[in-house]
């Protein structure tokens, strides 16, 4: 999997799952398991060391997978939602120009 945000990962995966504790990341480079297990320290609530990692690398990778459908699912949405108010524009009489200045939206050019 590629372009793990794993701090983000971890802070949606402990605030949706109401989870208490913090961490430290040695490495902000990190694509797997190994990596994973090397370069976090987990904190107890009094910043102790916890003996046992509340999360592993399946709730970061899955976590992640997430996050990232959410994100283009927005973007899609944020997209449709521009094109059809500029269409809504159009059928109101106004002129892609006026439309354009109205909201800054330009439609994509067909091919």
């Amino acid at each position: 999997m590629n372009n793990i945000n794993v701090r983000k990962a971890i802070k949606s995966y402990r605030d949706k799952n109401n989870l208490s504790f913090g961490y430290r990341i040695s490495n902000n480079d990190i694509s797997n398991e190994s990596e994973f297990i090397s370069a976090i320290t987990f904190l107890n609530t009094d910043g102790s060391d916890m003996e046992t990692n509340p999360i592993t690398w399946s709730n970061v990778e899955a976590e992640n997978t997430l996050l990232e459908t959410a994100k283009a699912e927005k973007e899609q949405a944020d997209a449709t939602n521009k094109a059809n108010g500029n269409q809504k524009l159009l059928d109101l009489g106004l002129t892609q120009a006026e439309a354009t200045a109205l909201t800054g939206y330009t439609p994509p050019v067909a091919e």
